[in-house]
């Protein structure tokens, strides 16, 4: 499980770790015993969430204004994929 320094807790940790469950959460500052994290999988957390953010700028998706869940879908889609074509133009 991904997820930031607000759910570094002894608690949670050891609840995901008995259902199976590998948090990869980083340590917050003022934590008296350093705990190892995987700062690689981590980075993938604010990327996902960078997406999300990213995502949420466009109305409709913010707003959900599409009724059902298939229309929804669609312009998720579309949005992404409106975000992702302009690393393939050309800018030179």
């Amino acid at each position: 499980m991904l997820a930031d320094k607000g759910y570094d807790s002894d608690d949670v940790r050891v609840s995901l770790l008995l259902q199976g469950i590998l948090p990869v959460i980083s340590p917050k500052a003022n934590r008296r015993d350093a705990i190892a994290c995987d700062f690689r999988a981590y980075k993938d957390r604010n990327r996902v969430e960078r997406m999300f953010n990213k995502l949420k700028q466009f109305r409709r998706i913010a707003t959900r204004y599409d009724k059902t869940a298939v229309s929804l879908l669609g312009f998720l889609v579309l949005a992404a994929a409106k975000l992702w074509m302009p690393t393939f133009v050309n800018t030179a």
